[in-house]
């Protein structure tokens, strides 16, 4: 099976690695590297090139092309750089491409491996929220099957019977480093305390997005643009030891939950293995030695970012546009030191206002395109850089 990885020097990225490297070995599943497209990390990317001897392989910041080039000079791989190399690698012909690059500008990328007709492994969960309808129905022009990564929706995939007859979802959320926080100490929260994930590691921008409580309201918009399932359907439960990923609950009464460790090898090996199952090497799961699983409802008044992301759902793909925008370029700006752990919600809230209120003229009225969703994108950045200012 050939694979492209997108963001092959990200958490994600690595685990997949990790993942194909342990099912090669014990020949459960063989898996080509076809394409490893990295971002700035030139250094890693050489090393996995060396070891996966891939096709073809793309570091995007241009700055580093010469280091990756001279580096692989004597191997028999394709060198390029650029956010055109990028989508031209995106497109080659294999059969699944993980989609891990973070953030909107994973959007482009992605949609060129949906186009290309591969399966995409989706673990840029905010491609889906800006634009989900719109890679669904390419997907099914080209073929391509969408399997998302996120432990949570990869547990409903797993959960899902086929039947149609589901009452509800249920995802579950760690509560990140602040879960039993005061809301004094999470007021004066500093990057270094957000990023200190007490379950999963992860990459910068989701350990933030976890600490906001921004990632479950994310994925509950995904949620809604994968299973085709009204946000009012969708619950979320608080559950400190990340052990059950999601529940589906079933018109019958009958609820069926996936369980694992919290390892991101697990949903990756799933959706690299599907319609079968791939070997890993993950901690296998011990209930008695875990004894207790716990569980209770998130608290609105310290994290509001499930309040807004219902409020941005209830009001279309525009409404989780401007949610994931303004989300990602607070976020940045609070990682930067421009503003403090709080005011990223109050910017969300205050860009989806300002949105839906049509307080702008610039803004689109509907996003029935990705030039629609990458504007509506680039309008936000401007009113959060225009808040902080003021």
């Amino acid at each position: 099976m050939k694979v492209t990885i997108l963001g092959s020097t990200g958490s994600i990225g690595v685990s997949t690695l990790d993942v194909i490297s342990y099912a090669n070995s014990v020949g459960d599943q063989v898996f080509e590297v076809d394409a490893l497209i990295g971002g700035r990390n030139a250094s890693m990317l050489i090393e996995q090139a060396k070891a996966f001897r891939p096709n073809t392989v793309v570091i995007q910041d241009e700055s580093q092309f010469s280091t990756v080039k001279s580096a692989l000079a004597d191997l028999d791989i394709d060198v390029a750089s650029g956010d055109a190399a990028v989508i031209e690698a995106a497109s080659r012909p294999v059969d699944k491409v993980m989609a891990s690059i973070s953030g909107t500008c994973g959007l482009l990328p992605t949609m060129a491996a949906i186009d290309s007709g591969a399966d995409v492994l989706l673990a840029n969960k905010e491609t889906m929220v800006c634009a989900g309808p719109i890679m669904k129905a390419r997907a099914v022009t080209s073929g391509s099957k969408i399997i998302p990564v996120d432990s949570e929706h990869n547990a409903i995939l797993q959960c899902l019977d086929g039947s149609q007859k589901v009452e509800q979802f249920t995802l579950t959320a760690s509560g990140g480093p602040f879960r039993d926080a005061s809301l004094d100490i999470i007021r004066a929260a500093t990057p270094e305390q957000a990023l200190a994930h007490p379950n999963w590691a992860m990459g910068a921008k989701n350990s933030l997005d976890s600490a906001t409580m921004m990632n479950k309201g994310l994925e509950l918009i995904e949620a809604v643009y994968l299973f085709d399932i009204p946000q009012s359907q969708i619950d979320v439960l608080i559950h400190p030891q990340s052990i059950i990923h999601s529940m589906v609950a079933y018109v019958d009464g009958s609820v069926i939950a996936q369980m694992g460790t919290p390892d991101m090898k697990t949903p990756i090996a799933y959706a690299l293995g599907l319609p079968g199952r791939v070997r890993t090497d993950v901690k296998r799961l011990n209930l008695a030695e875990l004894a207790r699983l716990d569980f209770r409802m998130p608290d609105d008044e310290r994290f509001p970012a499930l309040k807004l992301a219902r409020q941005a759902s209830d009001a279309g793909l525009i409404g989780t546009c401007v949610f994931n925008a303004a989300n990602e370029y607070a976020g940045k700006a609070f990682l930067n030191g421009e503003c403090g752990f709080l005011d990223i919600s109050a910017l969300v809230e205050y860009s989806l206002h300002r949105a839906l209120d049509r307080q702008s003229s610039e803004m689109p009225h509907n996003v029935s395109t990705v030039d629609d969703a990458l504007q509506v994108t680039e309008i936000v950045r401007t009113w959060v850089e225009e808040r902080l200012k003021n």
